[in-house]
């Protein structure tokens, strides 16, 4: 398989893993210990809103754009670098209203990559069915590395190794908290490298358009006539409010009952490796 997907795949879900798991805690966190003091309710619309928005917006740009104006990958890298600049351009905001509308923003350009990395990986592999679980696999490895190495790196001192996951543990630093905002400007950083990756390094495929389909999520809309894609997509909708509260309360909930920052971010990554292990079984 060509590496080029691997490289990919990880990197999307570095970019992603990077700053989600830990959002509610620095966005919640006392504005005296570095944090930016927004409300739950304030966290909610930054959170779940922004990224419902940008989920909503995604079939629309990436199925009707791309694969038939833009070639994939030309597509996915123009919205990594644009999403990237004003990540970067957020971590530097303190007003409840600039991290609302710019994370909206961020939403709506980052939400379609995750359709088009996963069209372009099954538009490359010679056998979909098979490989493409191997592939996506990576992705979920590239979100349990940076969920370690960040902390390792930036929220603590003097590490050690234990023989216990994360494997290398330290003195939490006094300011993690306001540390932990850095993963915002990391992942901007991180999407802008990936982006050109994404223009120089991966496949160009031409866009396949049909003349007689103008709008390519017509067809997809379609096939909620079928019971079971209908039951389907409704068991999604229920798994996807609950996706949304866990990322929304979830760090917080860690801080509150005594866990370092610094542990919170690998503590969320456990059940990637039952994600791991649910894939394995789809790509024998």
């Amino acid at each position: 398989m060509d590496p080029r997907l691997y490289t990919m795949m990880f990197m999307q879900y570095a970019v992603y893993g990077l700053w989600l798991p830990i959002a509610a805690r620095f966005l919640s966190a006392d504005q005296a210990a570095g944090g930016l003091g927004f409300s739950d309710f304030q966290i909610g619309m930054i959170i779940a809103v922004a990224g419902a928005i940008g989920a909503i917006s995604a079939p629309f740009i990436a199925g009707q754009i791309a694969d038939r104006y833009v070639a994939p990958a030309r597509c996915l890298a123009v919205l990594l670098i644009a999403g990237g600049a004003i990540k970067f351009i957020t971590a530097y905001q303190t007003t409840f209203p600039a991290w609302l509308w710019l994370s909206i923003a961020y939403s709506i350009l980052f939400m379609p990559t995750l359709a088009l990395t996963n069209s372009l990986a099954m538009g490359q592999l010679p056998d979909p069915k098979r490989q493409f679980p191997r592939v996506r696999a990576v992705g979920t490895i590239a979100w349990i590395a940076v969920a370690w190495a960040f902390p390792m790196v930036w929220l603590q001192t003097g590490l050690e190794f234990r023989w216990l996951p994360p494997f290398f543990t330290g003195q939490e630093l006094p300011d993690a908290p306001a540390r932990m905002i850095d993963s915002v400007r990391v992942a901007g950083v991180l999407s802008i490298a990936y982006g050109l990756f994404c223009w120089f390094g991966l496949p160009s495929t031409p866009p396949k358009r049909d003349p007689q389909k103008k709008l390519a999520f017509a067809k997809a809309f379609g096939l909620v006539r079928y019971r079971s894609f209908a039951v389907f997509v409704a068991a999604t909708l229920i798994v996807s409010v609950v996706h949304c509260f866990y990322f929304v309360q979830m760090s917080k909930f860690l801080s509150a009952i005594g866990l370092d920052d610094a542990y919170i971010m690998p503590a969320m990554s456990l059940g990637q490796f039952s994600e791991i292990f649910a894939l394995a079984l789809l790509g024998p």
